[in-house]
């Protein structure tokens, strides 16, 4: 291993007084990620490519446009183009609200952003913009891990599960199936468990490559040293058009996110396997979308849920994740601690009968809350009664969302945002048709921070385009100022009423959280 390039991790010491480690491989794998995906883009064409052996990107990130860029690779349309200030030099609020709205879009697409702030990104705190830099990438990098983008993937399920039990698997579980079942097929003893000490030694990665393309990628580093094996496996990678960011090093080393990064962008380029008509009528309910409206309250609960860090209950399909009772006990106990004892949930919950009582459970601790749970029980948990835990679901979010408000009804929050809007903009109520328009959300942030919109961008709200385009940039300006938005374009354009009073209320609370933070600063 001599020659190969020696990465140490690196440690610093910032304000805080702690020392924080990161890795310099990561850096270096992350910078020619970046630079490979977005060497094309013309707004971040002054400061590509980064340099992947410095802290280029740590300097680089300061003025939010690149953070706001990956989001948008994560996935596209999560930050309005149009909300990102990328005309320079920029000017620090500028800068503070393409900060705001990369923090506040990366918690829309599941990255935990807790103290998380633009003064610490633009102090270049390494851990933290590395660790958010790599929950960017790997959003990107797996997305298309999941059954509905590919079926073919039901054929990892064993035979004593459901499909349930796959949609549940987080996309490195799926990964590490798949590269099993290529193992397998190619008559190999080995097995992978974990993405560093079962991947080390590359002979895995060999004959994982040989078996997705036999005649481009031969056995033949089984037999070389460790150094030029893994040589050998970037080598074979890169051949059957993987796009290179890993480097020998990080094999070598056992580097878990880098190898996990691999994985997918293997599968991403070759997974080997072909969609059948049986894979199809298997997986038939994840591609006909028979209830949208229920599919974008999906979206969004599994928004909020996951926003919350709680420990062990980060969701994959909302769902699926709550039929065993145990992810809404750890949500109860999240909102409020010591709501749940613990001696009464069993986990894992393997057995029906244990995920009824389970599910009993938390509904029974739910009741604490004060939320109206009529025709509702743990069967229906268990049974995925999709209408039913989303009811439960909504009540508890809106409850969360509102929790500083007090126990506002619609009218009230109506009442409140009318006066800070022009009468020409004003609701008669969040079923009224004008909210489509998106103006009186426009109105409302104006209210707040004059500088935050380009009236230039927003149209008249008359064209189905129109109301998309404004549905969109609204959501993205509100973001930019900093505001936690738990809302999906479509649902403006639908005009959902109960989650147009919800974002309207937390714009409200907004609004006095910016205002207090203004006169601090001007104090």
């Amino acid at each position: 291993m001599d020659n190969l390039k020696q990465i140490q991790a690196l440690k610093v010491e910032k304000g805080d007084g702690f020392h924080h480690t990161y890795s310099q491989d990561e850096v270096s794998s992350f910078c020619d990620h970046i630079n490979y995906y977005l060497k094309d883009d013309k707004d971040v064409a002054d400061i590509l490519p980064l340099d992947p052996e410095t802290n280029d990107m740590f300097v680089k990130v300061g003025d939010g446009i690149l953070l706001c860029k990956i989001i948008n690779l994560a996935q596209n349309g999560a930050i309005d183009p149009r909300a990102i200030n990328v005309k320079k030099p920029l000017n620090i609020f500028n800068e503070n609200i393409n900060l705001n709205l990369a923090i506040q879009s990366a918690k829309s697409i599941g990255c935990i952003v807790v103290n998380i702030r633009p003064d610490l990104i633009k102090d270049r705190r390494e851990h933290i913009i590395l660790g958010l830099v790599w929950q960017i990438i790997k959003i990107q990098t797996t997305k298309m891990v999941n059954l509905k983008e590919n079926p073919f993937l039901i054929r990892l399920k064993k035979e004593d599960e459901e499909i349930g039990d796959i949609l549940k698997l987080p996309p490195d579980q799926l990964l590490l199936r798949w590269f099993n079942h290529h193992l397998k097929e190619a008559k190999s003893q080995r097995q992978v468990n974990n993405f560093d000490k079962d991947l080390q030694d590359g002979e895995a990665y060999i004959i994982l490559l040989n078996q997705l393309d036999k005649d481009r990628c031969s056995l033949d580093g089984l037999t070389q040293d460790q150094e030029n094996r893994a040589k050998t496996i970037i080598q074979n990678a890169e051949t059957i058009g993987v796009p290179k960011f890993m480097r020998p090093v990080h094999i070598v080393k056992g580097n878990s996110k880098l190898n996990l990064l691999f994985c997918a962008q293997i599968f991403n380029t070759c997974p080997g396997l072909t969609p059948s008509q049986d894979d199809y009528e298997k997986t038939k309910m994840l591609q006909e979308d028979d209830d949208p409206e229920s599919s974008m309250d999906e979206r969004v609960f599994k928004m909020w849920i996951n926003s919350l860090n709680i420990e062990d209950g980060y969701i994959n399909n909302l769902i699926e994740d709550m039929r065993d009772g145990i992810n809404l006990n750890r949500l109860l106990e999240k909102l409020k601690p010591q709501t749940i004892n613990w001696k009464n949930v069993k986990i894992p919950a393997k057995s029906r009968i244990i995920k009824v009582q389970n599910a009993n459970y938390s509904l029974e601790q739910a009741k604490t809350f004060k939320i109206t749970l009529v025709n509702v029980g743990g069967v229906d948990f268990v049974d995925g009664k999709k209408k039913l835990i989303l009811g439960v679901i909504w009540q508890l979010f809106r409850l969360d969302v509102l929790k500083t408000m007090g126990d506002q009804k619609d009218d009230q929050i109506l009442e409140a945002a009318n006066k800070k809007v022009p009468e020409a903009d004003r609701l008669a109520s969040f079923k009224d048709p004008k909210a489509k328009t998106s103006h009186f959300f426009f109105r409302i942030l104006n209210s707040i921070e004059p500088r935050a919109i380009d009236w230039d961008f927003v149209q008249k709200g008359e064209t189905p385009e129109e109301i998309e385009s404004n549905a969109k940039y609204v959501i993205s300006v509100a973001r930019r100022l900093g505001a936690t938005v738990f809302l999906i374009w479509e649902q403006i354009r639908d005009g959902k009423a109960k989650m147009l009073a919800v974002f309207t209320a937390s714009l409200l609370h907004f609004a006095e959280d910016y205002k207090v933070a203004k006169l601090g600063h001007a104090e």
